[in-house]
């Protein structure tokens, strides 16, 4: 029954076509509340980018689901309830293919255990934004460029008991956007800055066929980021993401899992400007006045505090901030993978909806999962439509000949 319980459920979000409103209809409402349009941006968006097909198939749900190659990206305590030794991954995704056919996120992981309490790993994601023609204010040609932008993580994860573990993950990153170009008469550079990580996971089995499980990860917690000696400095996309699993077995060759994420950026929301009859902006002490909300202008310590009541909008705009993933994975005989998902942002804050679809094919040495997006607003093409993810994971162990081939 609780099977039938949980698919009816799944269904629900998955397949209704009123699904990508009913979070909006949720939020609590505030007659007060003006609704524009207030979106947050942070600098190397790309860090955030889903790299994996397996979560990507699944709503872009991954906190706290079945430990994989790719929790050094969703939660690395995760690693520690690695099954296998070691193995690694290549990923390859086209990104934003509607709007121009060369940008696209390639991703290198690995992992390896230490012991059978902990487990580290490391991992390489390269963001290409294609060629880029450069001109000045007059039009003149300046020459192309091909922006790039990378990220180097080492992590590590360690049980704390049987239930419970925590992770750690470091972060590189470099951000060269422009080639070292002028812009209004100023050198730009390439922008570079530091960030960790931390996690927790909990899984537990009650009775031979349920297993639950819990996680939690704070991400790109670091140094903000800038192009050049002058200009203001950017917020990392610091995230808190939360969420949870429930994987039932129903027999020795079928089971099927249900996860679901929920997140929220730790940056600032910009606030509303205070402005005169004639619509300019009200400096008051050599600063502009701020109408609603705070001055986003603060530590990185101070932002991930701000971020929790600092919309002009209160409580309702808070509300919207939060982001929602479903998923659901099928394995039969844990060699072929079925999955889907659904990804949910609030209108005013992005309002990007989607569906998501993608299988997995399980062989004795490899892994081949694939994931195709589908977008769910009714109105407006997403540029995100028809993406598509290409994911092959190696297993080490089996190269060995004495390992589980379970990955």
């Amino acid at each position: 029954m609780r099977l039938i319980s949980l698919f009816l459920l799944l269904f629900y979000f998955v397949s209704d076509s009123n699904s990508q409103s009913f979070f909006d209809e949720i939020i609590p409402q505030d007659d007060n509340y003006n609704d524009d349009l207030n979106t947050i941006t942070t600098a190397v968006p790309f860090l955030s980018i889903t790299p994996d097909s397996r979560a990507g198939a699944m709503g872009e749900s991954g906190v706290a689901t079945s430990p994989d190659l790719y929790s050094i990206f969703w939660n690395a305590s995760k690693l520690a309830f690695m099954e296998d030794n070691s193995g690694f991954s290549i990923s390859y995704t086209p990104w934003l293919s509607q709007l121009v056919p060369d940008i696209s996120l390639a991703y290198l992981t690995g992992y390896s255990k230490i012991n059978e309490t902990s487990a580290w790993s490391a991992s390489m994601r390269y963001f290409s934004l294609g060629n880029i023609q450069f001109t000045d204010e007059t039009g003149e040609n300046l020459g192309s460029y091909d922006p790039n932008e990378f990220a180097v993580n080492i992590g590590y994860g360690m049980k704390l008991n049987d239930n419970i573990s925590g992770g750690l993950v470091m972060r590189y990153l470099y951000s060269n956007l422009t080639g070292n170009q002028y812009v209004a008469g100023e050198l730009t550079e390439p922008g570079n800055g530091f960030a960790v990580d931390l996690s927790s996971y909990y899984q537990a089995t009650a009775r031979e066929m349920d297993e639950w499980a819990l996680g939690l990860n704070i991400s790109n917690i670091g140094t903000k980021i800038s192009y050049s000696a002058s200009s203001d400095k950017d917020f990392l996309p610091m995230n808190l993401r939360f969420g949870g699993r429930y994987t039932y077995i129903i027999d020795e060759f079928n089971k099927v899992s249900a996860s679901f994420d929920v997140n929220k950026l730790l940056v600032p929301t910009p606030p509303r400007w205070a402005t005169d009859s004639t619509n300019s902006p009200i400096i008051v002490d050599g600063e502009q006045l701020i109408e609603a909300g705070m001055n986003p202008d603060v530590s990185v310590v101070s932002a991930i505090f701000q971020s929790f009541g600092d919309a002009p909008g209160g409580i309702t705009e808070e509300w919207r901030e939060l982001m929602y993933s479903l998923g659901f994975e099928y394995w039969y005989n844990n060699q072929f993978a079925f999955r889907g998902g659904y990804f949910h942002e609030h209108n005013l804050k992005g309002g990007r909806k989607y569906f998501t679809m993608g299988a997995g094919l399980k062989m004795n040495v490899f892994e081949l999962d694939f994931a195709y997006l589908v977008t769910a607003s009714q109105n407006v093409r997403s540029p995100l439509e028809n993406t598509m993810r290409f994911t092959l994971i190696f297993d080490i162990g089996a190269f060995r000949g004495g390992a589980n081939n379970e990955l």
